[in-house]
């Protein structure tokens, strides 16, 4: 059988069928199917779908296209749960829930990703820490888990491959915001990392994939009840992504937000809500607690106490990193040459996140083709939240950039991406919706 005959089928509206998708996800794994043609067969299911049946075939083939992880001969005293995010701008929930929930009893193997389309990549963040090693080999990965309770590392050429491969077409194709292929990508993953039980952040506003409410439930959905058929219980909250998350948004500059947050110095209240009800959610998940507030409770001393910010240390030096980088992570990560606060009169009543995102690309801080080198040191910080009046003493963002020409480009997509009032906006949820397998 052809490989265009396969394109053909999806393109015309056609169900794939087992031999089909076998076809794709053994011509991903040894590259014997060209990039073009991928590419063509993800268009093709990005403008006529999948339905179930095809979505679970082809993320259940996905994940044994490598290496399946099994701890059950680690002999761990806890569950073994993680979380996954649909991507958004600024979001780096990842590097505060592990800690956070390995210092409530979960062990957390975090199999995360790079950059995807407008969205920032937990893995490019993690590189921007010197040293640390996001692709150790599976004994290191297993003895960190255990030791530390949680490691965060990027996708090896071992777990899933043929999902890696289609990351990174999709992420240069505008083929990233469909169902089926997100589900596929995230479950591929998370049933190779072998999990008990997974969280799902789904993004919804102009910020995620799923803009609509509507559509992020019906992509939870999709991954609830495909893990279930993989046997992996999975929770999902839909989260807001009408503007970043936290103050920050970049690589670097989300590591050191990460850091005070875990030292329990900056908690922005939006970052906060959904770091605690996601992380809250895994002991719920993983069976630790059955009450959520007395979950998040617990989730809270684990940040007041030390503990996470350790947890986060300790991980992060087993992994290659410094010792010492939650005391003196100044020391370490990278600094853009050129910082320039953004001004503005008025009240921020709406930003275009999207529009943020693809900011930071231009900035060198995210991908516009596959493999491309990222300057982890670019971004935004002490980024205005919707309802903050501007003026001389309060800035819009500082802006991190490699050369002024850079800079003053920054300046002027992040002002077209502000809508400023003379009145505060209304109030709008963080957390839209939970809803269980």
């Amino acid at each position: 059988m052809l490989f265009t005959d396969v394109i053909q089928r999806k393109r015309d509206g056609s169900e794939l069928n087992d031999e089909d998708i076998a076809l794709f996800v053994n011509g991903l794994a040894d590259e014997s199917i060209a990039a073009e043609q991928v590419a063509a067969l993800a268009m093709a299911i990005y403008l006529n779908s999948m339905n179930f049946d095809e979505t679970s075939k082809l993320t259940i083939a996905m994940a044994n296209s490598g290496t399946v992880l099994d701890w059950s001969t680690e002999e761990l005293d806890g569950p073994v749960v993680d979380k996954h995010s649909t991507g958004g701008v600024g979001d780096k929930v990842s590097f505060l829930l592990a800690p956070i929930a390995a210092a409530c009893g979960c062990y957390v193997p975090m199999i995360s990703g790079r950059g995807l389309g407008h969205t920032g990549g937990t893995t490019d963040k993690a590189e921007s820490i010197p040293g640390y090693n996001t692709a150790p080999d599976f004994a290191t990965f297993k003895k960190v888990v255990k030791s530390a309770g949680c490691a965060i590392i990027g996708q090896t050429a071992d777990l899933a491959p043929a999902d890696r491969r289609l990351y990174a077409i999709r992420d240069v194709t505008a083929t990233v915001a469909s169902i089926p292929l997100i589900t596929a990508s995230i479950l591929s993953k998370k049933i190779a990392a072998g999990l008990g039980a997974l969280v799902m952040d789904v993004k919804s506003g102009n910020g995620a994939f799923m803009e609509s409410f509507e559509r992020s439930e019906a992509l939870a959905h999709s991954i609830i009840n495909t893990a279930a058929r993989a046997g992996v219980a999975t929770h999902a909250l839909i989260t807001d992504m009408n503007e970043i998350l936290g103050t920050t948004a970049g690589n670097a500059v989300e590591i050191a937000e990460s850091i005070r947050y875990l030292r329990n110095e900056q908690r922005e209240h939006r970052l906060d809500e959904v770091v605690i009800a996601l992380s809250a959610e895994m002991l719920v998940a993983g069976g630790i607690e059955s009450d959520r507030e007395v979950a998040k409770q617990k989730c809270d001393e684990a940040i007041t106490s030390g503990k996470a910010a350790q947890i986060f240390g300790r991980m992060t030096a087993a992994l290659g990193g410094p010792a010492d980088i939650v005391e003196n992570y100044d020391r370490y990560l990278p600094r853009a040459p050129v910082t320039r606060p953004v001004h503005a009169e008025g009240i921020v009543s709406a930003v275009d996140t999207f529009a943020v995102g693809n900011a930071i690309i231009e900035l060198g801080g995210g991908r516009r083709t596959v493999g491309e080198k990222l300057d982890l040191s670019v971004g935004f910080t002490d980024v205005a939240a919707i309802g903050t009046r501007l003026d001389a003493d309060r800035p819009l963002a500082v802006i991190h950039a490699a050369t002024e020409a850079d800079a003053e480009a920054a300046e002027r997509n992040l002002l077209a991406a502000c809508e400023l009032s003379d009145e505060p906006p209304g109030a709008r949820p963080v957390i839209c919706g939970i809803l269980e397998g």
